[in-house]
């Protein structure tokens, strides 16, 4: 039972802690998996040009992950309340960040990504056949320059369908979901691996022609290469983004003080293996200089599978990314309305989120409220803009988060040995900050909109607190 729910279970519901380890370590590996790591590596060969550089970037980004996992398992033990990072920042630091947080979750980063996940699934759905675009005669209708509501109507409409099948379906209780959860990602970890075999059993070309040769020759050096290192990293982080999400759901996970840090490290370890194989053997199979002219917008999984298996490789492509978005989207589903209802709980969000469903022992009317809002952003088409411009606020919140661990090991609420401390701790708020420098310096505009939008939940705050 939660803690946060009177001790009579039959005078109130009450979640369940139905997710066991297994479940967990799947949901981790399953948010985190989605599309990026099948075309991150063209970015990453336009600017690196060496292969062991490719590699080296999604080791340290996995490794400054894992260093997160670390030090957000020492903080999973705090407490057994659902609300995961949210409930960390309120115990730490009080209302008014975790609030931040938990607002900026809600309009833009949990949100935007249900809205994301949603369009690449509908996206790769029309690649295997074309959907109808009913309202194509409005496509030119819009606010501004960027709300184009009624362009890619078809796509839209079968991504907000899938919004609202998956959100009625995890309606109907954790133990549901987390069972679809657990069939999705092991059928998509299955997919990449059989793709990494045939990658690395390929011997059509050998894995460094002379023409990559010569390319590899054009690498960076110097600044130029901690700079090129440096934008690989965030490429893959952002297929890395996700690991935190279980601890949304600590009141749902049993013996979660264990469990939650065992989830988080086992999913990212899981991820990590996955994706450093995955782009040693897309390496194998493709010269770096036929993948840096595939062009930003091609997926480099798609040329592989297409070298590999021919033409039937691009339906096979089309299908991997629709079941690691589709699972992707399974768990940010489940996990960031458990958010909210925190929130609603202690007073600072809309009063019938803090609602259980007496039937399912689920927050219907959170999941509810994470659907319509993400629905207007995939609707708008705004959502990639919107996520793009806080992400430096997002590592602000992970530097907060490290830097609470180290606070409260010191006033001994922590009392659990904690791996790396305080040396990761410490790795992970230096990062941070030389993420946040960067991000600022070299996207100032986006930088001071994507602040503005964070602290536009300022009013919000006052306002239920009044309330």
């Amino acid at each position: 039972m939660a803690e946060n729910q009177p001790s009579d279970e039959h005078k109130s519901p009450h979640f369940i802690r139905a997710l066991n380890l297994p479940t967990a370590i799947l949901m981790v590996a399953g948010i985190m998996i989605g599309s990026g790591v099948f075309k991150k590596i063209v970015p990453m060969a336009q600017t690196l040009h060496n292969g062991n550089y490719i590699l080296l970037a999604w080791i340290i980004a996995g490794v400054i992950t894992m260093f997160g996992a670390f030090a957000y398992a020492g903080l999973a033990t705090m407490t057994t309340q659902t609300g995961g990072v949210y409930e960390y920042l309120r115990l730490i630091y009080g209302d008014f960040i975790a609030f931040i947080f938990g607002w900026s979750t809600f309009t833009i980063i949990g949100s935007g990504a249900i809205a994301a996940l949603s369009f690449v699934f509908a996206q790769s759905a029309n690649t295997l056949f074309a959907l109808p675009d009913p309202l194509s005669a409005f496509k030119g209708i819009g606010v501004g320059d960027s709300v184009f509501p009624f362009a890619d109507s078809g796509i839209k409409i079968l991504a907000v369908l899938m919004v609202i099948l998956l959100t009625w379906f995890n309606c109907r209780g954790i133990k549901r979901g987390g069972a679809l959860s657990n069939i999705v990602t092991s059928a998509k970890i299955l997919g990449i691996l059989v793709l990494i075999i045939s990658g690395l059993l390929f011997t059509g070309h050998p894995a460094v022609n002379n023409g990559t040769k010569t390319f590899v020759n054009q690498a960076p050096v110097g600044l130029a290469l901690f700079s090129g290192l440096f934008g690989a990293m965030l490429s893959a982080l952002w297929a890395y983004d996700g690991w935190i999400n279980i601890t949304y759901v600590t009141g749902e996970i049993k013996n979660p003080t264990r469990n939650v840090p065992y989830a988080i490290i086992g999913g990212v370890g899981i991820a990590m293996l996955l994706y450093v194989l995955l782009n040693y053997s897309y390496m194998r199979v493709l010269p770096l200089s036929d993948l840096a002219h595939l062009g930003q917008n091609k997926i480099a999984a798609a040329a592989i599978a297409g070298v590999l298996m021919g033409k039937t490789g691009a339906v096979v492509i089309a299908l991997l990314i629709m079941t690691c978005t589709f699972g992707a989207l399974n768990g940010c589903i489940i996990s960031y309305p458990r958010v909210y209802f925190r929130m609603a709980q202690e007073k600072v969000f809309f009063k019938k989120a803090a609602n259980i469903n007496p039937r399912f022992s689920t927050p219907n009317a959170a999941l509810i409220y994470s659907a319509i809002w993400s629905c207007v952003l995939l609707i708008s088409g705004t959502f990639d803009q919107i996520t793009n411009l806080i992400i430096f606020a997002s590592y602000a919140f992970f530097a907060l988060g490290a830097f609470g661990l180290i606070r409260m090991k010191m006033k001994g609420v922590i009392k659990s040995k904690v791996i790396g401390y305080p040396v990761i701790p410490v790795i992970i708020i230096l990062f941070c900050i030389v993420l946040i420098v960067n991000t600022i310096i070299t996207q100032p505009g986006a930088s001071t909109i994507g602040l503005l939008l964070i602290l536009s939940g300022t009013p919000f705050y006052f306002y239920f607190k009044r309330a």
